[in-house]
């Protein structure tokens, strides 16, 4: 049962391509498999030391010995990918299926023209139109098959990964979004995605078996955030400014989208979206982030601190489950897995 799977707990942009490409790292994948569609992008610290953002590839696109998987139900901008590809030299290590549905100038300008980056904090991207498009039936819409550029890529990704699966090979599926945007559990119906966003829906759209899944990470962060906007309702909400001050930091803490480049709202934690989560998750493992937010000297020393460390024990008591790895750092060096209290340094 090879195959690990990363969903987030809350709003997006927990960390998740940090947690993605540590276990890729970690396990040794042979594999690694992003679904959704180009309205959520992922970022990673390189070995150079500089943050990198990939809205189709999966981070661990980095590791030279992973293949990237690009699945059926995925949703691509053809510009987009192809960028991406070039960027980081993958060519020969990337499978593009067939059936992969593409999103169209028509799907950009359809949301445009709907208001939706206004009404409910859309990026605006055209995935969501694009999904509308396809599911409709209407018409015979375009897939990765259908693209000349993406014909060096094209792969049956099913059959590769079941191969794989075969051969117990690690997979590695990043999840896209958070628990807290799913089209069909949010409780904050319209200020929601355009898709399910748990891991069964992951699984679903990378061609996979859930028998074959013996892993499901759910990763929240200490201070969840929302897209810029009238993005739906963030309890407890603050600004970046007190984060700044509490934490420690000299400097201002300050959060853009990866897509839209907008500053992002923040807000204390709340447990109530992240125990929901975990009840239709069933997650094998929890990550929680960004913890030098709460004390800076855990970036700057590299190490958890005592007032890190409580924090992380009080969010434990209010979710009613353990965290088995804690992220204090936007590097992906600065991680360490707790699970039995066993400290293993990311950057060995």
């Amino acid at each position: 049962m090879p195959i690990s799977v990363v969903v987030g707990g809350q709003f997006g942009s927990e960390g998740k391509g940090k947690v993605a490409h540590f276990l890729a790292r970690e396990k040794q994948a042979r594999f690694a498999v992003r679904v959704g569609g180009t309205n959520s992008g992922h970022t990673v610290v390189d070995s150079l030391g500089e943050a990198v953002v990939f809205r189709h590839l999966p981070t661990a696109c980095l590791l030279p010995n992973v293949v990237s998987v690009i699945p059926p139900g995925s949703y691509l901008h053809v510009p987009t990918l192809l960028a991406e590809i070039h960027r980081v030299g993958v060519d020969s290590r990337i499978a593009v299926d067939p059936d992969a549905w593409i999103i169209e100038d028509r799907d950009v300008q359809a949301e445009s023209k709907a208001g939706l980056p206004n009404a409910i904090g859309s990026t605006g991207t055209g995935t969501g139109a694009a999904l509308v498009r396809r599911i409709q039936r209407s018409e015979r819409g375009t897939f990765a098959k259908d693209v000349p550029q993406l014909q060096p890529y094209l792969k049956e990704t099913n059959e590769l990964l079941s191969n794989a699966i075969r051969d117990q090979q690690r997979i590695i599926v990043e999840g896209t979004q958070g628990f807290g945007l799913s089209l069909l559990h949010s409780r904050l119906y319209p200020y929601c995605t355009s898709r399910d966003t748990v891991a069964a829906a992951f699984v679903a759209e990378a061609g996979l078996s859930p028998i074959d899944v013996d892993e499901i990470v759910l990763v929240i962060r200490a201070f969840p955030i929302r897209v810029a906007g009238a993005s739906g309702p963030l309890p407890d909400e603050l600004d970046w400014a007190t984060i700044t001050s509490e934490s420690g930091y000299s400097e201002p803490l300050l959060e853009y989208t990866s897509v839209t480049n907008r500053v992002r709202r923040v807000a204390r934690f709340d447990s109530e979206v992240v125990k929901r989560a975990i009840k239709h998750n069933r997650p094998t493992c929890i990550a929680l982030n960004h913890l030098d937010y709460v004390d800076s000297a855990c970036a700057k020393e590299n190490r958890l601190t005592q007032r890190a460390l409580d924090f992380s024990r009080e969010i434990e008591k209010q979710i009613g489950a353990r965290l088995s790895l804690l992220g204090f750092g936007r590097a992906s060096l600065a991680w360490r897995a707790l699970t039995n209290r066993k400290v293993s340094n990311d950057g060995r």
